[in-house]
């Protein structure tokens, strides 16, 4: 992770290079702007008008930027990573926004308006089911006219589209439709169909889920101790197959998110312990009273080869929650890593040079 960080920030500096002169006029001191996550920035609307806009003398020449735009960006670039590199890769820090976005097995509905301000939902209790698991469909409808007791329900495989299971979700209260359709399926990407009738004619809702083969089962936690400057939590699974998997889960203090932790280790195809850790730079100067909550576990088993699937399960929705022992030893301090520290003194070296 840490290459990719420095390779995307050492992209951005030439590509900014050849630009920023062109930019400045408009976004003068909107350099920070550049560093924000790309995926939290909305689409911009355009609206077409077919007027034609008055020609007008042409406006006074752009100043140049400053000649230390360059190097400002690459000082809050610096900045950044600095912080980012302060915690290491198993055990980063979670806002409550950031837990709510991580958990990976989440459901979102999508709403299908109809006319007469009437809407079609259906919503399941999550994306992700394991081969053999029913899946439970609920469906709700209103509209001007809307027909029949029940409604259909198919799945269907994502690429060919081929049926493999239907079902009848019946009137369950007013408005809201529920069933169940089977997922012995093999794994892989499918398609839910639900399809009704309104003002006489045919609707079809579309979602997409997936199907997962059993990886294994989690068989709970051992006792967590505190080995350096981190607490490990010891979590047993027993794998159905033997391959390389990743576990991440989510600590919790009470209600207050504290860490996302994750581990990638090889497993055989008895039980085993998968060791999380959560480090002292997560933990130290904070009141932590009674026990601890383990959260939305997810492992999943990586590729074995270029062009296989990765597959997740899911441990208890319950989570587990243990007690802690004495944390006061653990210290509120960095990781060390000094390929990490090499790369942040490389940038802030960049910086100066501006």
């Amino acid at each position: 992770m840490p290459y990719r960080a420095l390779s995307l920030t050492l992209a951005i500096t030439a590509g900014v290079a050849g630009t920023v002169w062109l930019l400045s006029a408009e976004n003068e001191g909107s350099f920070r702007g550049l560093l924000q996550d790309t995926n939290s920035s909305a689409p911009q609307m355009v609206s077409n008008q077919d007027t034609v806009a008055p020609a007008t003398p042409a406006g006074p020449v752009p100043e140049p930027p400053s000649e230390n735009a360059l190097g400002f960006m690459l000082a809050s670039v610096a900045e950044e990573y600095q912080q980012t590199i302060r915690y290491p890769d198993y055990s980063v820090p979670l806002t409550k926004a950031q837990a709510e976005a991580y958990q990976g097995n989440r459901y979102h509905p999508v709403v299908l308006p109809l006319e007469g301000d009437g809407r079609f939902v259906v919503t399941l209790d999550k994306f992700r089911f394991s081969q053999g698991e029913p899946i439970l469909v609920v469906a709700s409808l209103n509209g001007r006219q809307v027909f029949g007791q029940s409604l259909s329900a198919t799945l269907e495989t994502a690429g060919e589209r081929g049926r493999v299971a239907s079902a009848e979700l019946e009137n369950a209260d007013p408005g809201y439709y529920q069933g169940t359709v089977s997922s012995d399926h093999p794994p892989g990407e499918y398609r839910l169909i639900v399809e009704a009738r309104v003002d006489g004619k045919p609707v079809r809702h579309v979602s997409s889920l997936t199907i997962e083969p059993d990886l294994g089962s989690f068989e709970g936690l051992e006792t967590a101790y505190v080995s350096g400057n981190d607490l490990v939590i010891p979590v047993r699974f027993d794998p159905e197959q033997s391959g390389y998997y990743a576990l991440s889960a989510q600590l919790y203090s009470g209600e207050t998110p504290l860490a996302q932790l994750q581990q990638e280790t090889s497993l055989g195809s008895s039980s085993a312990v998968i060791r999380l850790k959560a480090h002292g730079s997560v933990l130290a100067n904070r009141d932590i009273q009674g026990t601890l909550q383990l959260r939305h576990l997810q492992i999943r088993r990586l590729p074995a080869a270029p062009g296989d699937r990765t597959d997740y399960a899911f441990g208890p929705e319950e989570g587990y929650e243990f007690s802690p022992p004495d944390l006061d030893g653990l210290r509120d301090q960095p990781a060390m890593n000094p390929e990490s520290e090499q790369r942040a003194a490389l940038l802030r070296q960049l910086a100066d040079k501006f």
